[in-house]
C-alpha cells in the first residue's frame, strides 16, 4: 500500500470543483431503465450507451473520475479502443465499483446487508491491472419509526471498513457509500438522526480497520425527508433547510482528514440534487474542512437517456445533456449555480 499514490488520487477526484460520475448500474438495473424507454436490452445497446458517456466532448471539465461495472472496465468502443483508456485519454480518474448487491439481513426484516467480501481481494488485484485507480461499495440502511437496528447498521459499517481496507491494499482508493434511504414517511430530522448514527458506526468500524482516512473518499445521502412524507410532497423544506442539514451532520461525523464528501443524489431530480449542492456552497461554504462533491448516477444520466433512447442519431443531443448537466454541478460547487443555467 502506497499511502501518497492514495492520498494522491483521493485529493485528484475532488480537486478543481469537479465531481464523479457514477455509471456503474449493474446489467439489471441498467435493463431496468433501457426498458422503461423502449431500449433493447442486450450487451450491445449497454456497449453503445456507455461509449456515449465516455466519449463525451469536454467532460473532463467538470468531472475528475468515473465509476464502472464490471462490465464496462472490459468493453471496448466501436474502434477497438478499451473504454477505461478512453477516460484516461481524456483525463478522468477510472473508477470500479466491488461490491455484489444488497440481500435481506438474516433475522432482520425490511433490512438489507451488502454482500461481495468473499474473493474481493484477488478482484480488487485484477481491477487494479486493468487500470482502475478507486473503488466503490455501497451499503443501504432503511428508515422508519423502527429502523434502522444498532445489528443494521453494525454489520454495514463492518463490511464497508474491511471493504475499505482490502481496497487501500490493492491501491485502489475506497469510496464508502452508507446510503440512508428516502424511501418512507420519515422527517427531515429523523433522516439526519439516522445519517449521523450510521456515520458514526462508519467511522469507528474504519478506524479499527487501520483505513488511511486521507485515502478514502466518502459517498453519503444528503439529508432530505422520506418521499412520503408531508414534508416532501408539501414542498415545505427548502435547498437550503437540506443544505444546513446536510451540512451540519457531516461537520459532526467526517473527520477533517476524509478529502471529499461526494453526495449521492439518491431519488432527487436532477435539478433539485445540484440545487441542494449548490445550497450548501452558497451557505456553508465556510465551514467546510473537506471538498463537497457530488457523485451522481441518474441525477447526471437520466436526461441523456431521455433523449438517446438507443437511437445512434440522437447521441451528439444526449452528449450535450450531459455536458450541461456536468456543467452545472461544476457551478454548484462554487456556489455559482443558477436556475437559468438549465435548457428552456
Amino acid at each position: 500500500m502506497n499511502n501518497h499514490a492514495l492520498i494522491d488520487t483521493a485529493t485528484a477526484l475532488v480537486a478543481d470543483n469537479k465531481g464523479l460520475l457514477a455509471m456503474d448500474e449493474s446489467t439489471p438495473t441498467c435493463n431496468k431503465r433501457f426498458a422503461a424507454l423502449g431500449i433493447p436490452q442486450d450487451e450491445d445497446f449497454r456497449r453503445t450507451y456507455r461509449e456515449l458517456l465516455v466519449t463525451t466532448p469536454e467532460l473532463s471539465d467538470s468531472i475528475s473520475g468515473a465509476i464502472l461495472y464490471d462490465e464496462t472496465i472490459r468493453q471496448h468502443t466501436q474502434d477497438g479502443t478499451p473504454m477505461i483508456a478512453v477516460l484516461i485519454a481524456a483525463g478522468i480518474i477510472p473508477g470500479i465499483k466491488v461490491d455484489a448487491g444488497t440481500h435481506s439481513l438474516a433475522g432482520h426484516p425490511g433490512e438489507f446487508i451488502t454482500e461481495g467480501l468473499d474473493g474481493l481481494r484477488e478482484r480488487l488485484r485484477d481491477y487494479a491491472r486493468l487500470g482502475a485507480r478507486f473503488a466503490k461499495w455501497r451499503a443501504v440502511v432503511a428508515v422508519s419509526d423502527d429502523l434502522p437496528s444498532r445489528g443494521c447498521i453494525e454489520a454495514n459499517a463492518h463490511a464497508l471498513a474491511r471493504y475499505a481496507a482490502l481496497s487501500q491494499e490493492a491501491g485502489l482508493v475506497p469510496i464508502v457509500e452508507p446510503e440512508v434511504l428516502m424511501d418512507g414517511d420519515h422527517s427531515l430530522a429523523r433522516c439526519r438522526e439516522v445519517t449521523e448514527a450510521v456515520q458514526h458506526a462508519m467511522f469507528a468500524q474504519l478506524h479499527s480497520q487501520r483505513v488511511l482516512l486521507e485515502g478514502l473518499i466518502l459517498k453519503p445521502n444528503m439529508v432530505v425527508p422520506g418521499k412520503d412524507s408531508p414534508e416532501y410532497t408539501s414542498g415545505s423544506v427548502t435547498a437550503e433547510m437540506i443544505a444546513e442539514a446536510t451540512i451540519d451532520c457531516m461537520l459532526r461525523t467526517v473527520p477533517a482528514a476524509v478529502p471529499g464528501v461526494a453526495f449521492l443524489s439518491g431519488g432527487q431530480t436532477p435539478e433539485q440534487a445540484t440545487e441542494r449542492l449548490n445550497a450548501m456552497h452558497v451557505h456553508c461554504g465556510t465551514r467546510l474542512p473537506w471538498a463537497a462533491t457530488f457523485s451522481f448516477s441518474r441525477a447526471l444520466q437520466q436526461p441523456v437517456l431521455d433523449i438517446w433512447r438507443g437511437d445512434v442519431a440522437n447521441t451528439q443531443a444526449a452528449q450535450r445533456a450531459l455536458q450541461q448537466r456536468a456543467e452545472c454541478n461544476h457551478a454548484a460547487r462554487r456556489g455559482a449555480y443558477l436556475p437559468s443555467m438549465e435548457p428552456a
